[in-house]
């Protein structure tokens, strides 16, 4: 008679789904499929995380990375609720997560019982698929639908286990779904095509937004752009689909963007979103014609008032596409934001090439380039650091990764740890800002633990410093944005790491140096002056507000706290 623990059927279904690693912390209600997970430890890696937002938040990334699933797992109670966190990076991102939860067990379920909550409450906004197991009999196939709904609708499997059904035996191995999942192609339809060509052909000044989407499609994307003369504003998510020194690159839109991309974005009579589901209605143009290519047809027209929507995969439609329409042979728009666009890189570059103490976060970002090698992965956390990355870090074939629709704190170095997981023969760095950094930092000994050689630049102004402007831009005096000080590479050697401490321009190049000469995980840790992270367009109230903030604050205080914003206005204006 067959028979085989249900906690080693379900690995091996996680092995035939091409799964190679979870992340997750042992415990009471998750320990029988620990022990399972063990015994396939040679197929399946397990990678013990110290908190469990750190396991859904690297599982995720490696999502984002790859386009696989990404597992993690937890405990019933508070380390469920430590996924919840990772989970809806997952979901505002779109990418297929598993998370597994033990739940305590079976006859105890409803009584109330030590460590027990209603996970499947817990779970209900996150998830696409959120289910409890009611006996060992359901979860071979209840393993399989989760993963292909996770895949299918490209968002959070919830599978809810009591621990001891892990135990339980299966009686046969007769299966009743298949672990298998087959991807659709979606196209739009040829009169929607003709129909796309005749607006592209008619405009005078088309400008293409690009999202994410276009990832698997940069060729496709250029060569529709140098056909029809239309220049490429990219998402913050987008950042790295075409190299940011592309001539038809204008750098990104939004908070973070560019002069350029703003002007050429406002003044476009044709916009084209391709792969984008971009929400920053403010940023966007009035009263203008715009086509929508999006796999997703309910995307379609979702965050703009479209003309034209096609529904279908970017790289094939856009292959489509460009042999449709005839070649532009000139766009002086195009010549224009061009040039607009190669002031702007000047601009940049006399100050990332300062030579000046206090260090600014520019400064790094020049010296981090240097040390950057081809095919790396740049994990960035949210903050002020968002701006330096993708504004003064420029990439030529690197993976930028970053929390993208929920903007959490804290995702850099989970990032980091799945990235060098996915790519372990890949130069992997992480960038973050003190505040984002020490929200997770224990999990920088799960680095060390496992080897992990990643590299984590910290920029440390000791400010939760996006905060702190975010309050004066709306003219409120600053309240509690200031952090303590910490060395953050005697951390790094406290948790079994190597630790760089920078803090001047004279120590800048040669500490980096050793840092990245390291085959080790190693934390460098710059300490930087206060900076603006200015947008590229300042709006009139934006201006009105921070004046509102300078005056309160001179009257409360009696100092005029311009913090270094004089360099950036003089670049932005």
């Amino acid at each position: 008679m067959f028979e085989q623990r249900t906690g080693q059927a379900l690995v091996n279904s996680l092995i035939d789904w091409e799964v190679n690693h979870v992340y997750g912390l042992p415990g009471d209600s998750i320990n029988e499929f620990i022990d399972d997970l063990r015994k396939k430890q040679d197929q399946i890696k397990f990678f013990q995380v110290r908190h469990e937002e750190t396991g859904a938040l690297a599982a995720a990334s490696y999502a984002k990375l790859t386009g696989k699933l990404g597992v993690c797992l937890s405990i019933a109670g508070p380390g469920g609720i430590h996924l919840l966190n990772g989970l809806y990076d997952a979901k505002g991102d779109k990418v297929p997560v598993l998370a597994i939860v033990g739940q305590v067990s079976s006859e105890e379920v409803g009584t109330g019982a030590f460590q027990e909550v209603n996970l499947e409450r817990l779970f209900d906004d996150v998830a696409v698929f959120n289910k409890r197991a009611e006996s060992e009999s359901q979860l071979p196939d209840l393993l399989n639908q989760a993963i292909r709904e996770a895949y299918t609708k490209k968002g959070v499997s919830v599978l809810v286990v009591p621990d001891d059904l892990f135990a339980a035996k299966q009686k046969d191995d007769e299966k009743l779904t298949a672990d298998s999942y087959y991807k659709p192609t979606i196209m739009p339809q040829d009169e929607h095509l003709n129909e796309a060509r005749q607006w592209i052909e008619k405009a005078e000044n088309p400008v293409i937004l690009a999202g994410k989407g276009t990832v698997d499609a940069k060729n496709e994307l250029i060569d529709f752009a140098e056909k029809v003369k239309a220049p490429i504003v990219l998402s913050l998510l987008a950042k790295g689909v075409i190299p940011d020194n592309h001539p038809y690159c204008l750098g990104h839109h939004g908070q973070i963007g560019t002069k350029p991309a703003y002007k050429a974005i406002k003044e476009c009579d044709l916009l084209l979103l391709i792969g984008t589901q971009f929400p920053y209605r403010d940023f966007l143009p009035d009263h203008v014609q715009a086509i929508q290519i999006d796999n997703k047809p309910e995307h379609l027209g979702k965050h703009y008032p479209i003309e034209l929507g096609l529904a279908g995969d970017a790289k094939q439609t856009l292959t489509r596409l460009t042999k449709l329409i005839s070649a532009r042979e000139e766009n002086t728009n195009l010549e224009k934001y061009q040039e607009m666009m190669n002031e702007w890189r000047i601009a940049l570059q006399k100050e990332k090439r300062s030579e000046e103490n206090p260090l600014h976060a520019p400064q790094v970002m020049y010296e981090l380039e240097k040390h950057m090698k081809p095919q790396a992965v740049i994990s960035a956390d949210v903050g002020n650091v968002t701006v330096w990355a993708s504004r003064f870090l420029p990439l030529v074939d690197q993976k930028f990764l970053i929390s993208g629709w929920l903007a959490t704190m804290g995702v850099g170095l989970p990032g980091a740890i799945a990235a060098q997981i996915a790519y372990p023969d890949r130069q992997v760095i992480g960038i973050c800002g003190d505040g984002g950094f020490s929200m997770g930092m224990q999990d920088f000994v799960t680095a060390v633990k496992y080897d992990l050689p990643i590299k984590m630049v910290i920029l440390n102004n000791s400010k939760i410093g996006m905060i702190k402007y975010e309050q004066a831009q709306m003219g409120h005096l600053n309240y509690e944005t200031a952090l303590g000080e910490m060395d953050f590479a005697k951390f790094a050697e406290a948790c079994g790491g190597e630790g760089y401490r920078i803090e001047s321009y004279d120590e800048l190049a040669t500490r980096m140096q050793q840092a990245f000469l390291s085959d080790k995980p190693a934390i460098i840790d710059v300490v930087i002056e206060e900076q603006a992270p200015l947008p590229g367009h300042i709006d009139y109230q934006s201006a009105v507000n921070y004046s509102k903030y300078i005056i309160k604050n001179f009257f409360e205080s009696g100092d005029i706290d311009l913090p270094d914003i004089s360099k950036s206005l003089k670049r932005l204006t």
